[in-house]
């Protein structure tokens, strides 16, 4: 088995059986040991402990623990992982080789921001491989006895290549990501049925709103424990909300809800929205973040969900965070 030759950079391997998933993923690593590329393995236990096994002689590989990749969620993930290929490449370049084990909790709550993942990272290393950069190649870990099967069907959707019987093939089944993101559907927010917390239209002063949003927040019944999150989520209001007045249309019209499990709120503007599905998920000038163009990236490191979705007379941002 070898399970490494060929071009692909951005590779699954589904499989139900340890032997399977160690046996590729080992075949993967000392493919790329012999070729003198760096090897980095991220998976969770008990995944990462079968590999230390079979590689934990080789001190070439760096394993890098689960949580410093997907701790702050799957958005967030998109950029720890282009990070990884700056911090593990060696000279002026190369290739460096990355074992990935996405893996979702069971709430399907959060799922379509990993079904986002796929399809993001899939546009991102395919992007950057086509342009020179980067030079990633990453093998991800699909098991589907802890993988909820729409998140195996996301898998298999939004990598081109697939490991079968241990031979690297290209993937019949592969969904180009643009189409693939801009597929999922959107679910419905209950909140939203409701009257909200603050009603804003023709947004124009931001320093009143800060203001008014803090305070109406703040007092209501929320859990103990959430100010960071509602710290956060209220920062993530306020990119998008400067965001909508600068590059959107006016009218700017925000609407913020609060319960005991979720703060949600949009901000809708007349412009002609965000044209790029992949906007966002990086900041828009890359890792100078003194250049700005990173409030869309921020909102998405911020909150559980940014949903963009188009209406009638312009474009709507949906910012959501779980309480609970």
């Amino acid at each position: 088995m070898d399970g490494a030759a060929g071009p692909g950079v951005h590779r699954a391997l589904v499989a139900s059986a340890d032997a399977d998933l160690v046996d590729g993923a080992v075949a993967f690593v000392t493919a790329g040991l012999a070729a003198g590329q760096p090897v980095v393995v991220v998976s969770a236990d008990p995944t990462a402990t079968l590999l230390q096994k079979e590689l934990g002689d080789r001190p070439e590989v760096s394993w890098v623990a689960w949580a410093d990749v997907y701790g702050n969620g799957p958005a967030a993930a998109i950029t720890a992982v282009r990070r990884l290929g700056g911090q593990h490449r060696t000279g002026d370049g190369g290739v460096v080789r990355v074992v990935l084990e996405p893996l979702p909790g069971p709430d399907p709550e959060t799922w379509r921001e990993w079904q986002r993942y796929d399809a993001v990272l899939d546009h991102s290393l395919t992007e950057a491989a086509e342009l020179g950069e980067d030079g990633l190649v990453v093998l991800c870990l699909v098991d589907t006895r802890r993988v909820p099967e729409p998140l195996v069907a996301a898998a298999v959707a939004t990598h081109p290549f697939v490991v079968v019987d241990g031979e690297l093939r290209r993937n019949p089944d592969h969904v180009d990501p643009a189409e693939y993101l801009t597929s999922l559907p959107i679910p419905p927010e209950p909140l939203e049925e409701t009257e909200p917390l603050v009603r804003a239209d023709g947004v124009r002063d931001l320093r009143g709103l800060r203001r008014d949003l803090a305070v109406r927040a703040a007092a209501a019944e929320l859990p103990p424990g959430s100010e960071p999150a509602l710290e956060d989520f209220l920062l993530a209001v306020d990119e998008m909300t400067t965001n909508a007045l600068r590059h959107g249309r006016p009218p700017v019209d925000l609407r913020l809800w609060v319960d005991a499990d979720r703060l949600v709120c949009t901000v809708t503007d007349r412009g002609a929205g965000l044209q790029d599905p992949f906007a966002g998920y990086g900041p828009a000038h890359g890792d100078d973040l003194s250049l700005g163009g990173m409030g869309l990236w921020l909102a998405r490191q911020l909150c559980d969900h940014v949903d963009i979705t188009p209406t009638d007379e312009g474009v709507r941002v949906r910012l959501t965070t779980v309480l609970r």
